[in-house]
């Protein structure tokens, strides 16, 4: 059957049979799940004990949608007139987002976070599950959760009791496009000196226990996580600390801090992961060895450029960065370019000690910052760099914060410590404070 395309009768008929299953399954599924939390609402609402000024105000009845359509669930309704506050124990104990189920929720974050846009996961969901659901709606619900996705990345945890051979830390900057407002008196790079686009930071975390043949390091499958953050260096450097402390920074055998060299970066280095080897990524270096033979030799074109491309490679492959520093200083005096020369050595000059790496890579170490490159691309470019978009700094960081929860496979943690939150609303320990 799977040859005939919907064009043919044969095809149209698949579909029609398939969509007729579909709701013969989805309705007596609905009816049951609506049954089932109904039976629980009730009992949450008879065993609920109010607190303090809380006062019932009789029974309250919603739509919910589930995966499998909607239903009607009835529930007690509370109200604290001091605090002006209402509350619903059967929504907080059932874990609802608004009028969704949890399941419902957790798969429309998914979507709203994963896809390039809202409105293409609402198509998504439509055409996929016959989920119908706005994309007014799914940035509202993405926004919500996204909320508290902020807040548990930030959250303290207890450091892990594993032990790797080798933790690696690693961060990096990337402009995100931000709306006007959120832009007032940035400095940026436009012809005007005006920014179009605000820095966030995605750090990541990753081990390794061997090398290949050829003595190359391998990445641990699966064992990278992320963090991202909004907010300045002072405040990400913290924010990564314990998301390596979390992943075993302090049962780490060695800990390696791959960096690009910016200065932020080398000064959260020295704040946060002060006994771990920095590395200056190795194509960083090579970049900006681009810029010292441009301007020792005048221009790309020149007919020696390429050789002396492949020289510095080499030799910064074999501890010979200082060496390097110390002939280029001495070129560049003979052909009176010193000054330009000097400029663009002194990212060597004060990376010395961090470009060390032939020594690294008889280490077993990585040399590039590789994988949190990748991570800037993948979770904050193909999400929040698309054509047009202009974002708010809490837009940004709630569904970032989710993106880097789900690539870092702690989705099914999230939820669950999301549930038991909103659950302890109902906790009637408090009474006895």
């Amino acid at each position: 059957m799977g040859r005939f395309s919907s064009g043919h009768p044969e095809g149209v008929a698949v579909q029609e049979l398939e969509t007729l299953v579909r709701m013969a399954v989805f309705k007596p599924a609905n009816a049951l799940v609506g049954y089932l939390l109904q039976q629980a609402a009730d009992r949450i609402d008879a065993t609920y004990q109010s607190k303090p000024g809380q006062v019932c105000k009789g029974r309250a009845t919603i739509l919910v949608q589930g995966i499998f359509g909607f239903f009607p669930l009835c529930r007690d309704y509370y109200y604290h007139a001091g605090k002006k506050q209402g509350h619903y124990p059967a929504d907080a104990a059932l874990g609802l987002e608004g009028t969704l189920t949890p399941a419902l929720s957790r798969l429309v974050c998914l979507e709203g976070s994963d896809e390039t846009s809202f409105l293409k996961a609402q198509d998504h969901l439509s055409q996929t599950g016959g989920i119908e659901i706005s994309a007014r709606q799914i940035q509202r619900v993405v926004q919500r959760v996204g909320k508290g996705a902020v807040a548990w990345q930030e959250r303290q945890s207890p450091p892990a009791t594993a032990q790797a051979p080798i933790l690696y830390i690693s961060g990096d900057g990337t402009g995100v496009p931000m709306r006007p407002e959120e832009l007032q008196g940035r400095a940026g790079k436009q012809a005007d000196g005006c920014a179009k686009t605000r820095q966030v930071y995605l750090g990541c975390v990753f081990t390794q226990h061997c090398v290949d043949e050829e003595g190359h390091p391998l990445r641990d499958w699966q064992s990278t996580t992320y963090v991202s953050s909004l907010s300045g260096i002072g405040e990400f450097g913290p924010l990564l600390r314990q998301e390596a402390r979390r992943r075993g920074l302090g049962n780490a055998k060695q800990t390696v801090l791959l960096i690009d060299g910016a200065t932020g970066l080398e000064n959260m280095g020295k704040d946060c992961f002060k006994d771990s080897v920095q590395i200056v990524d190795f194509f960083h270096a090579m970049e900006h060895a681009t810029h010292v033979l441009e301007a020792l030799l005048g221009t790309k074109e020149h007919p020696e450029y390429k050789q002396r491309h492949r020289h510095w490679t080499r030799r910064l492959l074999k501890d010979g960065v200082q060496s390097l520093i110390e002939k280029t200083r001495q070129e560049a005096l003979t052909l009176r370019r010193s000054n330009l020369v000097e400029a663009q050595l002194g990212y060597f000059v004060k990376n010395v000690k961090r470009m060390q790496y032939g020594t690294f890579r008889k280490m077993g170490f990585f040399i590039g910052s590789g994988v949190v490159e990748a991570g800037c691309k993948s979770i904050v470019g193909t999400r929040c760099k698309q054509s047009g978009m202009r974002w708010g700094k809490p837009g940004a960081q709630n569904i970032l914060a989710l993106r880097c929860i789900h690539a870092s496979r702690y989705s099914d943690a999230f939820w669950k410590d999301r549930l038991n939150h909103r659950a302890a609303a109902n906790d009637s320990l408090a009474l006895a404070a």
